[in-house]
């Protein structure tokens, strides 16, 4: 009975998002800032993993401005949400006309054709960082690929997946599989979209600082990068105020990256994305536990 009460919550959350995508991008936007403030409050979980967040990687920053921070980031964090009603339902062309590209964005096309080498798009966890996924598709020809965590509840696995997929060629394979078709498509000429910035655990990671902090951090994308020769091109989401869309950023590659040190390599990778985030830190995920694995010995910090 519990399980068909909470499908049945899941297919109305759904329905009602999909009612919204309907609505211009202000009016989501000036839906979202009500909504935040009523989040801050129930959402009392997250509002305290993003806290400590920011205590440990802001130490000098007084709690009151922390607070405030917070607060903004959760009004970020709920406009991506409803935006997801316009990812998910509505056209291609009005998406279009809401994305606003800098950057090269045919770098991925030109490197396949000219010397066949692949490009890995790296795209932190900034909130809106699926619409980057989207504009990838959306504004460029060349196939795209990643690694997809699925979610626990079937019928929100599902409605992300073809969220996700509707774009355009992309295939997606789960994190519990080998890597060997995900090396396979990048060889094929397919942009891996990766996400470099959450802890998975001790397995294939290494304990780098972020903002001072020893993080666990993933050295495959050193790995990776290294081992199919890919170009890296770094790729940042940010939600522009008020509903005016999305601006995504496709910076120049990393240059002399990577190396034949994967540790140095993630090290340089964790200093590139705060530098990021400290252009737009409201807009970062706060509410995400990245300092959860800790080193042997070391006490918890959530």
């Amino acid at each position: 009975m519990k399980d068909s009460l909470s499908q049945l919550g899941i297919r109305f959350a759904l329905g009602l998002l999909w009612l919204l995508h309907w609505l211009p991008l202000p009016w989501l936007a000036a839906l979202s800032r009500g909504l935040a403030r009523l989040l801050y409050r129930l959402a009392s979980a997250r509002r305290r993993i993003g806290l400590r967040n920011l205590e440990l990687c802001f130490p000098q920053m007084p709690f009151a401005e922390r607070e405030t921070l917070l607060r903004e980031h959760f009004q970020w964090l709920t406009q991506s949400l409803l935006d997801r009603a316009v990812l998910w339902w509505a056209s291609p062309e009005r998406i279009q006309r809401h994305i606003h590209i800098t950057g090269d964005i045919g770098l991925a096309e030109r490197a396949f054709q000219d010397s066949a080498r692949a490009t890995m798009w790296l795209c932190p966890h900034f909130v809106s960082l699926d619409v980057a996924g989207a504009a990838i598709l959306l504004c460029q020809t060349r196939p795209g690929a990643s690694i997809y965590q699925a979610q626990s509840n079937p019928i929100m696995d599902e409605a992300m997946k073809r969220g996700r997929l509707r774009f355009g060629d992309v295939q997606i394979f789960p994190r519990s599989d080998s890597v060997k078709p995900l090396f396979r498509a990048a060889k094929q000429g397919r942009g891996f979209f990766n996400l470099p910035d959450m802890d998975f655990g001790r397995q294939d990671s290494a304990f780098v600082p972020f903002f001072g902090v020893p993080a666990a951090t993933l050295l495959a994308p050193s790995r990776m990068a290294r081992a199919l020769n890919m170009v890296v091109q770094p790729v940042i989401a940010e939600t522009l105020p008020k509903g005016q869309g999305w601006r995504i950023h496709f910076m120049d590659p990393l240059p002399d990256f990577p190396t034949d040190d994967p540790l140095a390599d993630t090290a340089r990778l964790n200093r590139f994305i705060e530098e990021q985030i400290l252009q737009r830190p409201a807009q970062y995920l706060w509410v995400h536990k990245r300092f959860k694995t800790r080193p042997l010995g070391e006490a918890k910090l959530y």
